[in-house]
Formats: structure tokens, sequence, C-alpha cells
């Protein structure tokens, strides 16, 4: 009998006092090299060893002393969490039953044909794999889910103004209400918006992300949208957009100002009747969903311009949250500098690092344009170039001058558009000497040549 190897292992006791068949069943769950299997004669021995925690018990319903019945009942007080299949040779449907009824997992009728048994059961015991397998890695995203967005963490200051912001996502995550977050590049919107879902009763649901900027104008409709098969040229099957991706959950528009007029009216629309339909399609869809918008934009000012519909405004406008730029928070850009400081250094197994009081006093004289995105890599690079040393000190951190260094920081980008620009930046400062930058930067050499022949680096 070929049998596929159980998705998860598990922990099986063996309760039935038929010692020829107690031994051949452990032989047989025993092919899957990973269970753990643990045969017992009588009650009292199991019972005795129940404090391991079984993941499943086979149970003979015919034993002496206490029936299948009352081992049952007696499992399921100590721990209802066990499945219990029910394996015996009675074949009255009256028991098999009640005894389901009582908790058990199923029952299966002992034949004359053990391999039919044998089969049945690994059937069973695959369905108990498969869940269990779910629900530790449910509780795996449950678990990083809660440590990444516990914003008390992540929205780390002491100022005033990261106080009200607390409070603000706080109200927003006890209800349902359109939240719009509005500050400079880098502030964190995007996370407080994540925070807000993820702590809100939507939790479970999809948190879909869209960054209105970076999508071409002719495809934003179907993104946002979705389209059926033949819409146009190009449509060669169904497409769900991200409104219909976020059902159930939280939508996050960002940079919603930089929405086309013709499509605010139609995003009114949904916003408004709560439902959708694709693009070639007659088909409504019905909406469950929050929006949470954001933008760098003053959307009041852009409505007065007429460019920006005042109606949609209004609509999108909710529970407001305006994040702070880092230059305004004064001290807190120490916190947030000793904070990325060392995650940095766990990360990368580095050792613990502090700050001196010229480093301190050149981070707070900068002015932050890129805000806390430009912090973390600021700090992330001041901890490669102090090397081993546990001090980061004033000469370590490399601030950039955005007049030589054009709008470093100042739009949306990627890690890896960082990562180019900043290596891209010493090899222009040490005259294209790879082997120096890669020292410097602590980065292999054979990368930044890959780089260079990839045309990713430029050196003159």
């Amino acid at each position: 009998m070929s049998l596929k190897l159980l998705p998860q292992p598990l922990k099986i006791f063996i309760l039935d006092d038929d010692a020829f068949f107690v031994k051949a069943l452990a032989h047989f769950l025993n092919l899957n090299p990973d269970n753990t299997v643990k045969p017992f004669l009588d009650a009292k021995s199991l019972f005795a060893n129940i404090h391991e925690q079984p993941d499943v018990i086979t149970l003979d319903y015919q034993m002496p002393g206490m029936d299948g019945a009352q081992v049952l009942k007696k499992i399921r007080s100590i721990n209802e969490n066990i499945k219990v299949i029910v394996i015996s040779s009675q074949e009255k449907v009256k028991v098999a039953v009640e005894l389901l009824n009582n908790g058990a997992y199923d029952y299966l009728v002992k034949g004359e044909d053990p391999t039919e048994t044998h089969t049945l059961l690994w059937d069973l015991l695959t369905k108990i794999a498969n869940a269990k397998r779910l629900e530790a890695r449910v509780e795996e995203l449950q678990e990083q889910v809660a440590q990444r967005y516990d914003y008390s963490k992540f929205l780390i200051g002491k100022d005033a103004s990261i106080a009200t912001i607390y409070s603000l996502i706080e109200k927003a995550c006890k209800t349902n209400i359109t939240v719009s977050i509005t500050g400079e590049t880098g502030t964190g919107k995007e996370m407080v918006a994540k925070a807000i879902h993820y702590n809100s009763e939507r939790k479970k649901a999809p948190f879909v992300a869209v960054n209105v900027a970076a999508i071409p104008k002719e495809l934003i409709e179907s993104e946002l949208f979705g389209y059926e098969k033949g819409a146009f040229t190009g449509a060669h099957s169904r497409r769900i957009g991200k409104f219909e991706e976020a059902n159930g959950g939280t939508l996050f528009l960002d940079e919603i100002g930089e929405l086309e007029l013709s499509l605010q009216a139609k995003l009114l629309r949904i916003v408004q009747e709560r439902e959708v339909s694709r693009i070639g399609g007659n088909e409504i869809v019905p909406l469950n969903i929050r929006i949470i918008v954001a933008t760098h934009k003053n959307l009041l000012e852009e409505a007065k311009k007429k460019t920006f519909r005042e109606d949609l405004y209004y609509r999108l406008m909710g529970l407001p949250i305006q994040l702070p730029p880092l230059r305004d928070r004064g001290n807190d850009v120490i916190l947030l500098a000793l904070h990325f400081t060392d995650l940095f250094v766990k990360e990368n197994k580095l050792p613990k690092k502090t700050l001196s009081q010229d480093a301190r006093q050149k981070l707070l004289k900068h002015p932050f344009p890129g805000n806390v995105r430009e912090l973390k890599s600021v700090m992330e690079l001041a901890c490669v170039m102090s090397d081993d040393l546990n001090t980061i000190d004033a000469e370590h951190i490399t601030l950039y001058n955005t007049s030589t260094i054009d709008d470093l920081l100042n739009q949306e980008r990627t890690l890896k558009e960082y990562e180019h620009q900043i290596i891209q930046y010493f090899l222009d400062k040490y005259n294209n000497d790879v082997l120096l930058v890669a020292k410097k930067l602590d980065v292999g050499k054979s990368t930044l040549y890959r780089m260079i022949q990839a045309g990713e680096l430029k050196v003159k």
C-alpha cells in the first residue's frame, strides 16, 4: 500500500485491548516516519500519558472497564482539541451517531480487510494534518501582524502630535469610517493605514494597497475596477479589480490626489453606492469595504483649483489624520534614530551601537525632507560606516544635500532605487574605486560589478 506523507507530523495514541490490532495499526501509522505513535492496551495507561497532548487518539468502542463512550467523554473533558477517531467492530448506527454527537471526529468500522480501514483512517489523518498546518500558519500570521502593526511600536515618539495620532487610530479602529491620511512623503501614511486595518474587525480580511501615482493613466481604470473578457483589445480573460479584491477588508488608495477627474466621478459613485461593475460588463458587485486614502497634497486646495472634485473630497475626508514632518517632532529624531539603529544591528548581528553627542546634534540640525524613511536609510548606512565600533559618530552619518544629489528621498521610491542611488553616490565620491566602495558599504565587489554591467550603476 503506497501512501503520501502527511502534510504535518501528528502525535497519535492508539487505544485498543486487541494487542495484534494495536501492533498492526502502529506499524501502519509509523510508515509516515515523522509521526509519533504510542499504543495503549487499556484506558488507565492512556490517561497516564495524556498530558503529552496527542493530536489524535484512535479508540476502540468495546473496551473492558471503561467503554468507548466513557473514554471519549473523559478525553473531551481533559482536552477537547484532541481528535478522537473511533475504530470498532460494532456496527450499530445508533451507537456511532451518539459518539459523533458527543464529539468523536469520525467513526470507522473494523472490516475483514485491514487495508480498507487503514486507507479510510489515512484520509482522515490527512484532513486533520492539513487543518493543523493551516491553524499553525494562521497563528503565525496573526502573531506577525500583531507584532508588525502594534502602532505604539512603529509610531515611536514623545512629541504631543504622536499622542494625538494614537488617539485617532484607536477611534478609526472601532468603526468603519473612511479615513484620510495626509502628510509629506516618508512620514508613514501606509503604515498608519495598515495599523488601522490590522487592529480593526476587518483584520482577517484583505488589505489591498494601490499607489494611484505609480500606475499608468491608461491602466488605472482596469486596475481599480477590473474588466470582463473581450472588454478591449488584450482582455483575454476576466480580471478582478482592486475594489473586488479588497471586498470584506480595506482598500488603501495612496496618492489619491493624482487620480484623473474622469475617474473621480466613477470613484464617487462607487463610494456612494458601495458597488462596482467591471469594464465591459453589466454585473453589479456589492462591496463591503473600508476605504482609506492618503495624499501629500492639500485636497481642499486642489478642489478649489478644480483639479479634484469637491463632492468626492467631502466623501473621502471622513476621519482626517495629519502626520507631522519629522523636522517638527523635536527630539523624536533621536528616539527614532536609536530605534532604527537597534533594529539594524540586531538583524545583521552587529555589536550594539550608541550615538555620540556630535552625531545627535548633526541629526537634529538636518531638515530630513524624506522624513522617517530618510532617517531609517541614514541610520542603516551609519551602522555600516561605523564598522565594528560601538559608537556612531558624526563622521559616520551621511546626510545628503539635495542641491548636489537631485531630489533624493523627495519622491516615493523603492528600497532598491535608494540602494542604487547611495552606491552611485559613493562611486562618484571615491572616483569609481569599486573595491573601496565595496569595503565601505560592506557589499560584495562582484555585486557592484554585476550592477555596473547591468547598467544599474554608472562608472564615469
